[in-house]
């Protein structure tokens, strides 16, 4: 572990203090990190950098709307190679919200991802992209029950 120091001046160390405290951080060590952790992870996408990456994508639309759940659904199974699953729940009589794991390329990921905040009618989408590093091969532990030789491990890029 490398250690470096840093100066705040008075108010944005007691803004921060105050943050660390609402997210339940332990000290401030572990919310720096974090935000550093995911200030790299933007860059590498920002950057095309992230071959990889796990996702969600979350968005209200108004089921009553014209064959909308349907454009939905088709645009999920055109994307089949990188959905993982979907949940849906119901917030009223008319409106419901849908958030969709997605996982693999980049931006075959992005591509879905954007296809679904872009359908007519969706509203309030929202995409949160995380770089992985995909590791092939058995497990370390010696067995891969999960799928053969093409197994993919996916972990977090920091």
């Amino acid at each position: 572990m490398e250690r470096f120091t840093i100066s705040l001046d008075h108010e944005l160390a007691d803004e921060f203090d105050r943050l660390i405290a609402r997210r339940g951080y332990a000290n401030r060590s572990e919310a720096v990190r974090d935000l550093i952790r995911r200030e790299l992870e933007a860059d590498r996408l920002a950057q095309a950098q992230a071959p990889w990456c796990v996702a969600t994508v979350s968005y209200v639309y108004n089921h009553h709307e014209r064959s909308l759940a349907g454009r939905l659904a088709r645009l999920q199974h055109e994307h089949h190679d990188v959905a993982v699953a979907t949940m849906h729940a119901h917030l009223d009589h008319e409106h419901c919200l849908e958030t969709m794991m997605l996982k693999g390329p980049t931006a075959a990921v992005r591509a879905c991802a954007d296809a679904l905040v872009a359908e007519r009618g969706v509203r309030h989408g929202h995409v949160h992209l995380v770089p992985i590093e995909v590791e092939h091969g058995p497990h370390p532990h010696g067995h891969d029950h999960h799928g053969g030789p093409g197994h993919q491990h996916a972990r977090p890029t920091t």
